[in-house]
């Protein structure tokens, strides 16, 4: 029988370890950034808010001239872009990938029974040469609209709204049969489990539209049908989770307050996230606190939902550039922004049956001040936040 030498012990743990490495290191997770489809230019339906030509990148640029001397002063590194350029597109998708952002979550609307802004997902992104390195998956953005979008009006008559967010059951069912068809079927659409992630963002105005909890739930009972119909297993259908004692958005319209477990389940809804801290953590503090509250809510959630929570990181806020005064996040350095990063990658570690998805506000909230594209303040920081965390390794 052949001898087996220390050094033969000593070479096979070591290889074991190397496969316990590599194992780990090919474990992928799905960074998931919000991405705001206003910053386009030649879209016809956004000239009445922004009648420059550039969607609202015309708030970020004339912030000074409405506000001389105001804190907030803030210029983009790739300069005005038009999102809706497929050429821009692809250079932004190179540039999110490199940094380890794999997924967008286009905010989408529907307002006056049609699409709206829609043009950064239809002419940009689907249009780009390389959108197949980017899953994308859509957020309805079914808030009310008023006059915030138009800085000349926005401070004039707060409550007036111009569109309702809620929609009828008809219109209803003719953005899903759209969406199923139009965006479902792309090769590149965010599945989980093959389902198709949809997300809601206010579901008070949902239920509302609908005439109430019984026809909503009806409605997205009937929604789970037709994607199955059209070949997939089922939907994956996303809950937006709020809580309106600490709503500091400054605009939307009907908040969902925190609901019970129940509650969501038997509206029919698979899974639940964040899309701003803003929405349930009072913003006007430093960051580190900001971080603390989130992550407690973190476990609240896990602990009291029987559907999974993929846990949210925001980047800060302030909507000055909207309202010439805000709720303002500080100390949110792209150093401590890692920091939650590593606890969220860290919340999913700890849930190994859960889908890996984080989401983050966002690629492009600019007027907000949660963005991760860089500027002339802290440069690619964020993004190499998202690289350290989630690529270096």
């Amino acid at each position: 029988m052949k001898q087996i030498h220390f050094k033969h012990i000593l070479l096979c743990l070591a290889l074991l370890t190397t496969i316990k490495v590599f194992g780990q290191a090919k474990k992928t997770y799905d960074v998931a950034a919000y991405l705001y489809p206003a910053y386009v230019a030649d879209d016809p339906r956004l000239r009445p808010f922004w009648p420059m030509g550039m969607g609202e990148w015309e708030t970020v640029l004339t912030m000074q001239q409405r506000n001389p001397g105001h804190y907030w002063n803030r210029h983009p590194l790739w300069g005005y872009i038009n999102e809706a350029d497929p050429a821009v597109m692809e250079m932004e998708i190179e540039q999110a990938t490199l940094h380890g952002v794999n997924v967008f979550i286009f905010d989408w609307y529907w307002f006056d029974e049609r699409p709206f802004m829609e043009t950064t997902l239809t002419n940009g992104f689907l249009k780009a040469r390389n959108r197949d390195k980017m899953r994308f998956y859509l957020m309805w953005a079914n808030h009310d609209v008023g006059n915030h979008w138009d800085t000349r009006i926005g401070n004039l008559d707060p409550q007036n709204i111009i569109w309702r967010g809620g929609v009828s059951r008809e219109a209803f069912e003719k953005l899903c049969h759209r969406n199923i068809e139009m965006f479902f079927s792309q090769p590149n659409y965010y599945k989980i489990d093959g389902k198709p992630v949809f997300m809601i963002y206010e579901v008070n105005t949902f239920i509302e539209g609908l005439g109430g909890v019984q026809q909503a739930t009806d409605a997205l009972k009937w929604f789970r049908k037709e994607v199955k119909k059209a070949g997939y297993p089922d939907l994956e259908l996303q809950f937006t989770m709020w809580d309106s004692q600490f709503n500091h958005s400054g605009f939307d319209a009907a908040k969902t307050e925190r609901p019970r477990d129940k509650f969501i389940r038997e509206l029919g809804f698979n899974s639940m996230s964040h899309y701003q801290f803003a929405h349930y953590i009072n913003v006007n503090d430093d960051y580190a606190p900001i971080l603390n509250r989130a992550y407690e809510e973190w476990e609240k959630l896990d602990k009291e939902f029987t559907i999974p929570y993929y846990p949210h990181v925001s980047i800060g806020w302030d909507n000055s550039p909207r309202t010439g005064k805000s709720a303002v996040t500080r100390e949110n350095t792209p150093e401590r922004f890692e920091q939650a990063l590593r606890k969220a990658k860290a919340y999913l570690d700890a849930r190994p049956d859960l889908q890996p998805l984080i989401t983050i506000n966002s690629w492009n909230e600019w007027t907000e001040t949660s963005y991760l594209q860089p500027d002339d303040i802290f440069g690619y920081g964020y993004l190499d936040a998202i690289k350290h965390v989630f690529v270096d390794k």
